[in-house]
Formats: structure tokens, sequence, C-alpha cells
């Protein structure tokens, strides 16, 4: 699940903390990049948990309405349609989650009150209403209204971010890209998926961790080279004077188009310009574009940086 995207995001992050606070400590620096991608992974399980959660939920509001009726003699007739998703018996029973959960001391169990109150605005949408009266019984449609439910109602939920911030400080940052992986996940789900189907592993590719270390390490290391660098380009600009965000934005840059050559130096500029858009001012991206291309071009003239496209 953890890709080079999302290490790229974090390794931003903790560099800004690094020199924000004035550390002298590098291998801390890399012993908390670790930390923040371990909590990641632990956000995917935990949305996934979440879902499984509001199934259990739907689940005791069938039966206390069934209950209801029972006991005031009413004969209406309670769909159980939606608990009895095949795609969510699936996920319930998925060996990995299970695994997770039992190790786990966090518990959606406990947060109770915004369970139900997430789960009545499940009830409420449209595509619930659609699926529940559709008449079709489909394992397709089971899992399309699952996929329906996270893309509106807990991607983009300031609600649950402001839970989600309160459980764990990592998690807000993470949300937005670990909510394309959960959406992944739905997606790989067939009608043949037993208990032993895989969910995302931690790492996507066991080579990338350590190039999140490796880029850590290289990047505060070779800092006042970079920083030559850049100084060199920007026109007698004290480097000072750049936003210390753009100024480690290039650092992270530079480290990673001077010691991964086989990374596309497209690829890593193109990288690092889609971050400064989220992370810096507006301005940002066209600086970081023309400053690490000008730069790229004088090593690769200078014989000190291979020519990878």
């Amino acid at each position: 699940m953890i890709n080079r995207e999302l290490i790229r995001l974090k390794l931003v992050q903790i560099t800004y903390s690094y020199y924000q606070n004035g550390s002298k400590n590098p291998a801390a620096a890399e012993k908390e990049l670790l930390l923040s991608l371990s909590r990641a992974y632990d956000l995917y399980n935990s949305m996934l948990l979440l879902m499984v959660e509001l199934n259990r939920m739907a689940l005791r509001m069938l039966e206390m309405r069934q209950s209801r009726a029972k006991r005031l003699g009413e004969n209406a007739f309670l769909s159980a349609k939606f608990v009895e998703n095949r795609f969510m018996h699936q996920l319930e029973s998925n060996k990995q989650l299970q695994k997770y959960r039992e190790n786990q001391r966090f518990d959606w169990a406990d947060q109770e009150e915004y369970v139900r109150l997430l789960y009545g605005k499940i009830e409420e949408s449209e595509y619930f209403k659609t699926y529940m009266t559709s008449g079709k019984n489909s394992y397709e449609e089971d899992r399309e209204i699952w996929r329906l439910i996270y893309r509106h109602l807990i991607c983009n939920n300031e609600e649950l971010d402001s839970v989600l911030e309160e459980m764990d400080l990592y998690w807000n940052d993470d949300k937005v890209i670990v909510d394309t992986f959960v959406l992944k996940t739905i997606n790989r789900f067939t009608a043949e998926s037993t208990a032993d189907q895989p969910l995302l592993p931690e790492y996507k590719d066991v080579s990338d961790q350590e190039f999140a270390t490796c880029l850590l390490q290289k990047a505060i290391a070779n800092k006042d080279y970079y920083y030559d660098l850049i100084a060199s380009t920007t026109r007698k600009w004290d480097i000072n004077r750049v936003a210390l965000m753009d100024r480690i934005i290039l650092q992270l840059a530079l480290a990673e188009i001077i010691s991964f050559p086989g990374i596309p130096v497209s690829v890593s500029i193109n990288e690092y310009v889609e971050i400064a858009k989220m992370y810096s001012t507006s301005k940002s991206g066209k600086y970081i574009n023309a400053t690490l291309d000008n730069i790229a071009k004088r090593l690769i003239e200078e014989n000190k940086l291979i020519k990878n496209s």
C-alpha cells in the first residue's frame, strides 16, 4: 500500500519538521519517518474496519426495528438486504483484516455515537434507497453500494477527519491518499473471493522502505551541496530568502535525482512539483519546476548526472 507517492509526501513532512524544530538527530528523523509510514497503513486497515462496523450498526438497527414492530404488532416488511450484503460478509471474514484487528487496541465499537450518525447518513442517501428497492440481487450491486458509500460519505468527510485527528495525529495528513487505496481494495474483491483474499500489503515493493530511509539520509547529509546547487540557479538570490518548504522540496528532489538514477528525472521533477502545489505557495510549482530543470540540465552537461527519461 505504501508507494513512493506517499513516501515522498511523508519525507517532505518529516524533513520540514526536522529543520523547523532545529533537530540535529537524523536517526530520530528516520525513526519518525518509519513510524509515520506505519501509521498510514494502520489508517488503511482502520477505514476497512469502519465499513465493517457500519454494517454491524445496520444489523443492530434492523434488529431493533424488528423488535419494535413485533412489540407493536405491526406487519411492516423490513428488508435485510443491506446487512446480508455479500461483499461486506467477505470483508468482515477476511483473515488478514481479522488478524490486524486482534492486534489493535483501537475499536470502532468505541465510537458508537459517531458510527450511528454516519450510518444514518447512509440510510438517507439516494444510492442506498435505490439499492434497497432495486429488486436486483447481484454481487456486483452489493460491492458497488459500498464503493458509493465510501466515495461519497467517507472520503472528504470533515466530521470523520475530526474523529480521526483525535485518534492519531498522523492520520489527517494521510486520509486523502489512503482513501484511494481503500477504493482500490474494494474493486479487487470478486464474487469468488474467499477469507484468504489478500488486502494491500504494507509496502507496495520491498525496496520502497529502503528508498524512504536512504532518500532521507541523503537529503540531510548532503544539504549544503544541494543548497549550493539551488543558490547557483537563483541568480544571486539569497538561498535563505527562499521559503523553507520550497527549500526542503528542492533538497529532497535533488537528493532523489542524484542518488536514484534509475528513476527518470522528469518523473522526480513532476512528483515534487505536485507536492509543492499541495504544501507551498501558488507560485511554488513553477519555481520548483524551473529550478530543478535548470540544475538537472547543468549536471547532465557536466557529466555529473546521467540523462534518464
